[in-house]
């Protein structure tokens, strides 16, 4: 049932995209021919107007059929110079409507995020962690290097703030170390009683990209902590400001990408993040249902902020490439030859590939590890 959950919320982030550019097309009057929930086999379908509404046998995600997409491609093989198209379909309309048909997609993912951590602020949850208080973890594990030690922390000191964020427990000690590899982080501690300041620079570990100190919790010091719930309207200003430090670290987690981390166990390929995204619904809603849905709602967030920046990446295949394509048109003010657009798909269509294939090979990896295990 992991990987049957998992799909299903895979499934409709991926759905939710496309509902963004169905919305803009409607919208700018461009054709749809089609709209699938699910994909594969079609195994219901209704036509309303002049959209073919379906219902499609796999659960991941949908599509979008436009009037139109195929122009390009009818172009290139006759050897035309210019894509011939009629007023409602995707090339016919104005290269400004094409770049905000493009990027509906992606912002329906951001929007997703949105309202996620706006529903996860006003509802709350329940979760477990360590006090702030930490252990020295090379006292425990004698190999392990420790950051913290070399700055001065010492065992027993009450860590207050991290670069000014205010630490609540040690999940906030975790989540900005992590997200700070190879970096400064400026922390305040309390010492018996005196509060000192430290400048630690993280290590980072490149099997994962996340940046690590050497700290450890003090044991037994595991209790719940109530996460804020917050009114209607000041949970919109939370939703906004977590889209946006999501948004922001995910970025940063990006260029992490480039300093010498192993890419195939930090870049996640679909089977991984199904397997993920069944195995937070399982454990979350054991623990009841409003922390669940409250799970599920910020690892869905996480992803679709991802999808979000992936879309708009400047490659034909994707929707930045559609965005890239119809912004040079509007500066040079004429159509792109199909000729020029295809050898630039064509170096799209490889970056996929190479991106799919370390994907695949760290999700390769990631279980053949969780079978040998077993």
């Amino acid at each position: 049932m992991t990987i049957v959950y998992g799909l299903f919320c895979l499934g409709f982030i991926i759905f939710f995209h496309e509902l963004g550019h169905f919305t803009a097309a409607r919208i700018f009057g461009v054709r749809v021919e089609s709209f699938s929930i699910g994909m594969g086999p079609v195994l219901f379908h209704k036509k309303y107007g002049t959209t073919d509404y379906r219902l499609s046998l796999f659960p991941l995600g949908g599509y979008c059929g436009l009037k139109g997409e195929k122009d390009f491609s009818l172009a290139l093989e006759q050897g035309e110079k210019t894509i011939s198209a009629e007023k409602d379909s995707l090339f016919g309309i104005h290269p400004f409507k094409r770049i905000i048909l493009a990027f509906a997609g992606p912002f329906f993912n951001i929007f997703f995020a949105f309202v996620a951590f706006s529903t996860v602020a006003m509802t709350g949850y329940t979760y477990y962690s360590a006090t702030p208080r930490i252990t020295l973890a090379d006292e425990i594990y004698p190999d392990l290097h420790s950051a913290a030690r070399d700055a001065g922390l010492r065992t027993g000191d009450v860590i207050l703030t991290i670069n000014g964020n205010q630490i609540h427990d040690f999940s906030d000690i975790a989540m900005i170390v992590s997200s700070h590899p190879d970096e400064n982080l400026k922390i305040t501690a309390d010492r018996n009683g005196t509060v000192m300041n430290f400048v630690v620079h993280t290590d980072m570990d490149t099997s994962t990209g996340t940046g690590k100190i050497g700290v450890s919790t003090v044991p037994d010091s595991v209790k719940a902590y109530e996460a804020k719930r917050y009114p209607f309207f000041p949970a919109f200003i939370q939703g906004v400001q977590q889209t946006g430090t999501m948004l922001a670290l995910t970025v940063r987690s990006i260029g992490v990408l480039f300093k010498g981390v192993d890419i195939t166990n930090t870049v996640a390929g679909p089977a991984r993040i199904t397997t993920m995204l069944g195995d937070t619904v399982k454990q979350g809603f054991s623990a009841g249902i409003r922390t669940g849905v409250s799970s599920l709602l910020q690892f869905m967030a996480v992803i679709s902020i991802s999808l979000f920046l992936m879309n708009l990446l400047p490659i034909p295949v994707l929707d930045g490439g559609m965005i890239l394509v119809a912004f040079l048109e509007l500066l040079l003010k004429r159509q792109i030859p199909p000729k020029t657009q295809y050898y630039i798909q064509f170096i799209g269509i490889a970056f996929i590939a190479v991106i799919f294939f370390i994907g695949l090979s760290g999700d390769i990896r990631y279980f053949s590890t969780i079978l040998r295990a077993k």
